[in-house]
């Protein structure tokens, strides 16, 4: 964790702890002092004031490709990215970095199988290209990985840019290929196995 990082970390920390202290003292000096009730809403709305720095990526009907199971693991890896944000953001500990990062990296894995798996079935004719593709995006996030290990929290935000920008375009233009050609196959259901 970067010092910048756990210095804002910790002034959080001092600054809540401050509070709470303030908020107990004056409710016993009275419970009819109206500061400590004001800084209990300022300790109430702290989380929601910190949570505006966190950029989420919502899910769009503009991402759907039309297979159902795969839109739905599209949705859990944004899901993943944005705890993945959140874990970078809030930068309290490095092994809620390192959890969120591992979790990603392995449910993209799981889920390129079977992305892959479904193409195969399908025989799609770009199937190797899309595996290169694949590839490609796990090789640079392992190589993210790699300098995480060694440079630390700085080094999260090139690796969240990077799969936001990647899995939006591999979606918005790979995935819904695929998609368009097994429609033309006239495939109405697709075995999610």
């Amino acid at each position: 964790m970067s010092i910048n990082s756990r210095n804002k970390s910790l002034s959080f920390i001092i600054i809540v702890s401050l509070l709470v202290s303030a908020i107990i003292l004056g409710l016993w000096s009275s419970l009819t002092n109206p500061v400590p009730w004001i800084l209990i809403v300022a300790l109430a709305l702290m989380p929601l004031l910190r949570q505006k720095h966190i950029e989420q990526i919502k899910w769009s009907d503009d991402y759907s490709i039309g297979i159902e199971y795969i839109d739905q693991d599209h949705k859990k890896l944004l899901h993943l990215l944005n705890q993945f944000s959140i874990a970078y953001d809030y930068a309290q500990c490095e092994e809620f970095e390192r959890e969120a990062l591992e979790e990603l990296v392995s449910y993209t894995k799981y889920h390129f199988k079977r992305e892959e798996k479904l193409m195969a079935d399908y025989d799609y004719p770009g199937l190797a290209e899309h595996q290169e593709e694949h590839q490609a995006m796990i090789d640079k996030v392992e190589e993210y990985a790699h300098i995480y290990n060694e440079q630390g929290h700085d080094s999260l935000k090139q690796v969240t840019n990077l799969i936001t920008f990647w899995l939006i375009n591999h979606i918005n233009e790979s995935d819904k290929e695929y998609s368009r050609y097994l429609q033309q196959l006239g495939a109405d259901e697709f075995d999610n196995n």
